[in-house]
């Protein structure tokens, strides 16, 4: 199979990369590198440099591919706030641009890497995709905006799309550096390092975190499920457990073999209280279970940063 991964060169887009590669897929990467390393990169993947929002170079990338995995997007949810525009054009406009140009090049499935932002923290726990979406960020936003595109795309058009809300995924290669940098390895630099890892709010915000090689595996299922299961829809990727912040920082430092005193800072706009995805649709329809527990993905995660940094 031919297969192109926008995002490739990011954090998760690259484990899906490496994952295709393994099976003796040929890849396409289409990546600007704007949060992307070209250390991630695959050197079996062919890569397209450039903009998702860009039509020609977008319908390039797609020429002669069966499957699109789009993951290319500004992710972060304070950049968001703080750069709306930017992330509208990457994630929205972006979004429809690569499911034109899919669909003009005659792909047969999409799969498109959503977020469980879009629910915005009050829909009931756990969470399941018909329950009301309320995002209360920019990116939130635009990740609903381009489930809704691959939605009308295949009712529209009869290209197949399967639209995976990621439930905050961690692992190797996700940054520590930087204003936006994720929790766990945040929290893990910090450890490591010496230093009091910094809680936003009192801590007790709760999330349902999801290891990297499980959301890999759910897009390949994704792929490859059967369309008149899953085609035009939308399915949670998660463990189904709930962990506090402080709960995670303590899993953290019992990894790590140390002692974790947190520094307290105000919370950050546009995060939400709790979050926990009921993931029996995925399972029933893509055979997707993640079952990679917190301390094991962890240990994982470490032991890639002690090494690679």
């Amino acid at each position: 199979m031919r297969a192109l991964v926008t995002g490739g060169a990011g954090f998760i887009g690259s484990h899906l990369v490496d994952a295709l590669v393994a099976r003796g897929d040929e890849v396409r990467v289409l990546d600007d590198f704007f949060t992307g390393s070209r250390a991630n990169l695959n050197p079996a993947a062919e890569v397209y440099e450039g903009s998702v929002a860009d039509e020609e170079l977008a319908r390039r990338a797609c020429e002669g591919c069966e499957v699109v995995f789009h993951l290319a997007a500004h992710k972060a949810v304070l950049r968001s706030v703080e750069h709306p525009l930017p992330t509208d054009l990457a994630n929205t406009h972006g979004t429809l641009t690569v499911l034109e140009a899919a669909r003009a090049r005659g792909v047969r499935r999409v799969v498109y890497a959503s977020s469980s932002s879009v629910y915005g923290g009050t829909a009931p726990v756990p969470t399941r995709e018909d329950a009301p979406t309320v995002p209360r960020s920019p990116y939130a936003v635009s990740k609903l905006a381009g489930e809704h595109y691959c939605r009308v795309y295949h009712e529209l058009y009869g290209l197949e799309t399967v639209s995976l809300r990621y439930f905050n995924v961690y692992g190797p290669r996700q940054r520590p550096d930087g204003a936006y940098a994720a929790v766990v390895p945040l929290f893990l630099r910090a450890l490591l390092d010496g230093d009091r890892p910094v809680v936003h709010g009192d801590g007790h915000q709760a999330r349902d975190f999801t290891y990297v090689t499980d959301v890999v595996d759910a897009n390949l299922r994704a792929a490859s499920a059967p369309a008149s299961r899953c085609a035009g829809r939308v399915y949670n990727v998660a463990r189904g457990v709930e962990t506090s912040v402080l709960e995670l920082l303590a899993a953290a430092a019992r990894v790590a073999g140390v002692e974790a005193e947190p520094e307290f800072a105000p919370a950050r706009a546009g995060d939400v209280r709790r979050s926990r995805g009921d993931a029996g649709a995925a399972a029933r329809d893509l055979d997707v279970r993640c079952e990679i527990d917190l301390e094991t993905g962890l240990a994982r995660t470490l032991d890639a940063l002690r090494r690679h940094g």
